[in-house]
């Protein structure tokens, strides 16, 4: 329960309250409008409480949005967390006012508490007439009474606590710039596994104290930024240089070193990734495009990044984000910020340092960012999002295989029972950026902003209960709608509707499971009908019965029950490419009328025995009993 897994489970949870607080910086900046002058005074007042309300209730709110995480978005878990929090606060408050604060670090417990009494007591079994307050409905009163033990404990320890705290605080401060430095290092390292949630939630949200004129307090480098601590920001300012101006020139590098043709494709992606990271701060379309196929070269990204920021606080910058670092939040917060203006002049400078060391380094080394090497670049998704799911579910071993799926902004985060059965070639054939094992089942697929629909998708599907047959790839080449293959019969569908392939190596598996029904005298065709009843043609080339069986090797009889992957042909290829009259290999179902829908993968490169390359409903079970012809 408490390792990677957990932890990533942890950080994305912590995620979620963020959401909240872009509202509340841009209620801070409307206040500082001059309302006066169109004669609404009391606007700015107004807009100020509002803004600043969420960041006096920020423990509250990340309760709530860690036990939601954490108890896959469970309500009773919810309330719990916020029943809890008030009974803390209402406690250490009647105590002593000036005593015990509601702090972030009250809110991670109780939240966290609150998301494993839901996973522990949602099936909590009581006599039958107090059953009423059994399974999720005890989570609320067994918070009440945690919260109220939680609180008494902080106030018996709650002045070494806090002499903790402000020494751990000073400890970090006395690092000065070498303690922002490795932030800095770690928080890029941390990006690569999800886990830096858990790195910010502590310097953003603990370290560090401010007491307002009001006398409210505030811990953490976002909190201080935001209630006006003129020494705030120490943390966050050093993210703009690299966020806005350093990974959008990495995307231009990758764009300037891709093959001349695929630079269109590439372009219209990674200008948009730049966009996006520039003005919403979202990094993982750019990063993860070099983290895969050079390692070294994020390493030295997390080292410069590092440095970007100590240099940041050497020069006297601070600024703040209520979300990320991108240009949206630069302009919202420069009037809170000390020397803001000065992060411009500085990210040109890295940007440009960025584009020359990337530019150099994918030329020197060779390196296979997308648009160098067709089958890395990154997938243009043209909002199909629901039109892949299917194929997406099957590339991580179907639905049995999933115990938890979840997403934060850039990725799925999910918990396999066997992380073995993923199809990484499958998953990036479909548009992931890349694939990170974790280790005991954990694994995160990074698909960019489309993540958190790709999830609902994915659920959606595992509720269903149809008969889906997913399709794998027959041969290692190229696929290819069926309308492209040089043969009016496959072309216009009147064999069967399906895809096609021009294979690269001369060996036929099979694509699903199956029973052999028919394999052509002449070694070219084989037909299987499997347990749902789809009958499935696969035909090597076009005209090849002409060849008599020359070139060709059956490698399966009639009859015998066949697996995914199982070779079932091979044959010559450049026989075949001297006297046939094409290449392309059709895989159809000759009976189409009990298929209910198609399902068809981006017409690419693929793998031999590659997943998801095509899945289809079965609209009724039926199994006609006459044989599949060439």
């Amino acid at each position: 329960m408490y390792g990677v897994g957990y932890l990533q489970r942890l950080g994305r949870a912590m995620m979620l309250p963020m959401t909240v607080l872009p509202a509340a910086a841009i209620f801070l900046m409307l206040a500082r409008l001059p309302w006066e002058a169109l004669g609404w005074p009391h606007v700015p007042e107004l807009l100020h409480a509002a803004g600043l309300v969420m960041f006096q209730y920020t423990p509250h709110v990340f309760a709530v949005g860690i036990a939601l995480g954490l108890s896959n978005q469970t309500a009773a878990a919810g309330i719990a967390a916020l029943s809890g929090m008030f009974i803390f606060t209402a406690i250490t408050h009647a105590y002593d006012p000036d005593g015990v604060q509601p702090s972030m670090f009250a809110g991670a417990v109780i939240g966290i508490v609150s998301g494993w009494a839901h996973d522990r007591f949602k099936s909590f079994v009581l006599p039958e007439f107090l059953q009423f307050f059994g399974g999720s409905r005890f989570v609320p009163l067994f918070m009440s009474g945690f919260s109220l033990l939680f609180a008494w404990l902080m106030i018996s320890i709650g002045e070494s606590l806090a002499g903790l705290a402000s020494s751990a605080g000073t400890l970090v401060e006395s690092a000065g710039g070498f303690g922002i430095f490795l932030y800095g290092f770690l928080h890029r390292i941390l990006v690569a596994f999800g886990l830096h949630h858990l790195l910010n939630h502590v310097f953003w949200f603990q370290v560090g104290q401010y007491k307002d004129a009001e006398g409210a307090v505030y811990f953490g480098d976002l909190t201080r930024y935001f209630a006006g601590d003129p020494e705030a920001g120490a943390y966050m300012a050093g993210l703009y240089p690299t966020i806005m101006f350093a990974l959008p020139a990495v995307a231009f590098a990758i764009i300037h070193e891709a093959r001349e043709d695929l630079k269109p494709k590439i372009a219209k992606q990674f200008r948009i990734a730049a966009l996006g990271c520039f003005l919403t701060g979202v990094t993982e379309p750019v990063e993860f495009a070099f983290l895969f196929v050079a390692p070294y070269l994020f390493l030295v990204h997390a080292v410069l990044s590092g440095g970007v920021m100590w240099l940041t606080y050497e020069l006297g910058i601070r600024h703040g984000f209520s979300f990320s670092a991108g240009a949206l939040e630069y302009l919202i917060n420069l009037p809170l910020s000390t020397r803001g203006w000065m992060l411009i002049p500085l990210g040109l400078a890295v940007g440009v340092v960025y584009y020359v060391l990337f530019r150099w380094s994918i030329r020197r080394f060779q390196l296979t960012t997308p648009g160098r090497e067709d089958a890395t670049r990154l997938d243009d998704w043209a909002g199909d999002v629901p039109y892949r799911a299917p194929l997406i579910l099957q590339a991580l071993g179907a639905k049995e295989n999933i115990q938890r799926i979840e997403a934060c902004i850039t990725r799925l985060r999910l918990t396999l029972e066997d992380d073995r059965r993923v199809d990484v070639q499958a998953l990036r054939h479909l548009g992931a950026a890349g694939v990170i094992r974790l280790g005991g089942g954990h694994v995160q697929v990074v698909f960019g902003t489309y993540s958190e629909l790709i999830r609902e998708e994915i659920q959606k599907l595992m509720q269903q209960d149809v008969q889906q047959v997913q399709f794998h790839a027959p041969v290692q080449g190229r696929m290819i709608p069926l309308e492209d293959v040089d043969d009016p019969i496959f072309a216009g569908k009147l064999v069967g509707r399906g895809v096609a392939f021009l294979p690269e190596k001369g060996e036929l598996v099979a694509p699903v499971k199956g029973t052999i029904i028919h394999v052509h005298p002449s070694r070219h065709a084989v037909g299987l009908r499997t347990d749902d009843g789809l009958e499935v043609l696969l035909h090597v080339g076009i005209d090849t019965s002409l060849l008599g069986g020359e070139g060709f090797t059956a490698l399966a009889k009639e009859g015998e029950v066949v697996t995914p992957g199982q070779p079932l042909l091979r044959f010559h290829l450049p026989t075949l490419r001297k006297r046939a009259k094409s290449l392309a290999t059709p895989m159809v179902i000759t009976n189409p009328e009990i298929v209910r829908s198609w399902r068809f993968a981006p017409y690419k490169t693929v793998k031999k025995g590659q997943a998801a390359v095509m899945s289809v409903v079965v609209h009724r079970r039926e199994k006609k009993g006459q044989g599949v012809h060439s």
